[in-house]
């Protein structure tokens, strides 16, 4: 026979483990479901450098949402993606693609360049 203490405390435990799943359950699923509406929200634009400058050598991006850009390198040599005003820098090997991604932008003006090429690899982001 099992003690009375046993069979309350395993009732409980099962209580807790069945409550335990189903918030994890609805955690995870509401997880999933930001991951979609914010990549939907997302705004793609790309950039291509030729000829040691950057084309085209401005942006107008939306303010408030987050930002894909996505870089083609057409020169066979490596050029440094760099913006000290939004605090990034990438690398991007000669004919190659890379992707750099933003945080919501506030209305401004902030600038960027090519470290390796920075004479003529300047240009320059409109956020409104």
């Amino acid at each position: 026979m099992t003690p009375p203490f046993y069979s309350r405390n395993a009732a409980r435990f099962r209580t807790l483990l069945s409550a335990s799943a189903a918030a994890l359950l609805a955690l995870s699923g509401a997880g999933i479901g930001t991951a979609t509406v914010q990549a939907s929200e997302e705004h793609e634009v790309e950039i291509s450098i030729k000829n040691h400058m950057f084309e085209p050598e401005a942006l107008k991006l939306p303010v408030g949402k987050p930002i894909k850009i996505t870089v083609k390198n057409l020169d066979p040599t490596p050029e440094e993606f760099e913006s000290d005003d939004l605090g990034f820098e990438k690398i991007i090997p000669g004919n190659t693609t890379a992707i750099v991604r933003l945080k919501p932008l506030k209305p401004g003006t902030y600038m960027f360049f090519g470290e390796f090429n920075m004479d003529t690899a300047l240009g320059h982001i409109v956020a409104e």
